[in-house]
């Protein structure tokens, strides 16, 4: 089983993750309508892309913009949740030395502790993200059972990761479900609102092009929307 997960499955769920990703991207680009935003951005790309990357910086920091600002808490649990989703996976030795193995490139390691630590603070920051979803009436009716399902994609490689790492109960058992779990959300990302991973630079890149443009960007400038 395990030869199998590392080996032929791991191929196959990585290149699921890949074109799938790419196919999403492709296909958001491409629903682009021509009058309102690609004659806009083909006009004037400068302006678009100062507006773009100041957009999708703004939000990659938090309290950088407004809506940040306004949900405090939600900021930090948000934060605190995709910096240990990212970090620790990326960052981690032991994912590292397997990357090496079959790639033949790594990056560089986390500390030991530091790594634990991110783990822990992403499975605690999405438990808190799940109850905002039931205890908030304004959440709670844009919640399906698809999205209970995408956070417990995203959950359940830390948990089982974690569980692994300390060797609670059946190391081999926990370590395979580890396996599985991670490789499944590779799989699900294209398909799911995981497909956020690379959705959520294009649509902040999108608006913030519209706002460097057609949305008072080019405000005596010329622009005739």
């Amino acid at each position: 089983m395990y030869a199998f997960l590392t080996g032929p499955m791991f191929w196959l769920s990585l290149a699921v993750f890949i074109a799938g990703l790419f196919w999403r991207a492709v296909w958001y680009a491409r629903g682009l309508d021509w009058q309102l935003d690609r004659v806009a951005y083909r006009a004037w790309p400068k302006e678009g892309a100062r507006g773009a990357v100041r957009s999708v910086f703004r939000w990659l920091v938090p309290f950088g913009t407004r809506g940040w600002r306004v949900q405090p808490f939600m900021t930090v649990v948000f934060f605190l949740f995709h910096a240990g989703a990212v970090l620790a996976p990326v960052f981690l030795l032991a994912h590292n030395v397997f990357l090496e193995s079959k790639l033949g490139v790594s990056l560089p390691a986390l500390p030991r502790f530091l790594a634990d630590a991110l783990a822990l603070l992403a499975v605690i920051a999405g438990l808190l993200l799940a109850l905002r979803r039931v205890a908030l009436p304004e959440v709670r009716i844009l919640t399906d059972w698809r999205d209970g399902l995408v956070l417990a994609l995203s959950l359940a490689p830390f948990i089982t990761g974690l569980l692994a790492r300390f060797q609670a109960g059946d190391y081999q058992f926990w370590l395979l479900a580890h396996i599985i779990s991670g490789e499944a959300f590779l799989i699900a990302a294209p398909f799911t609102k995981l497909s956020h991973i690379v959705l959520f630079f294009m649509s902040r890149a999108q608006l913030g092009m519209d706002y460097g443009i057609k949305r008072g960007g080019m405000k005596g400038k010329g622009m005739a929307w």
